[in-house]
């Protein structure tokens, strides 16, 4: 991304997200893939990089719905600071666990990387990782949904 195209982004940020808690959610949540996506770089096994690529891919459809979950908790509950909204907390958990989930699920990444020989399970311990990803993000749209009723 060129230098305009980053400020844009981030003005377009600062308007959808606020400067907040909402915004640091999101940001951990993409700092996540960012660092998942370079562990694939140093993957030398061709079958378990497809495999890896296969997850990435995956966890990255799930920035859409990140970002939709904080742009809409930002109108609800508008964010400058940390405080977390009491009427929101669940949601907020949720997105934080997504973020940590997702960090180790890149950190499984990479100790696969470096792994010495064949791996007997490819990326399973990755992919296990990458389903509580999923699950925090269901749990935070539920968790949304339930603010607004039925």
């Amino acid at each position: 991304m060129g230098f305009f195209a980053t400020v844009r982004q981030g003005r377009k940020d600062d308007a959808e997200l606020g400067r907040g808690l909402w915004r640091r959610a999101h940001d951990r949540f993409h700092r996540g893939l960012d660092r998942y996506h370079q562990v694939l770089e140093g993957v030398e096994d061709e079958e378990l990089y497809g495999e890896l690529v296969a997850i990435a891919n995956e966890l990255a459809e799930l920035s859409s719905r990140v970002r939709a979950i904080c742009v809409e908790a930002q109108l609800r509950s508008p964010s400058d600071g940390l405080d977390i909204p009491g009427s929101l907390a669940g949601v907020h958990r949720a997105l934080s666990k997504a973020g940590n989930s997702l960090a180790t699920t890149a950190e499984a990444a990479a100790m696969l990387r470096l792994a010495v020989g064949p791996v007997p399970v490819g990326a399973l311990s990755v992919r296990r990782r990458a389903e509580a990803v999923y699950e925090h993000v269901e749990e935070a749209e539920r968790q949304l949904r339930k603010q607004t009723g039925p």
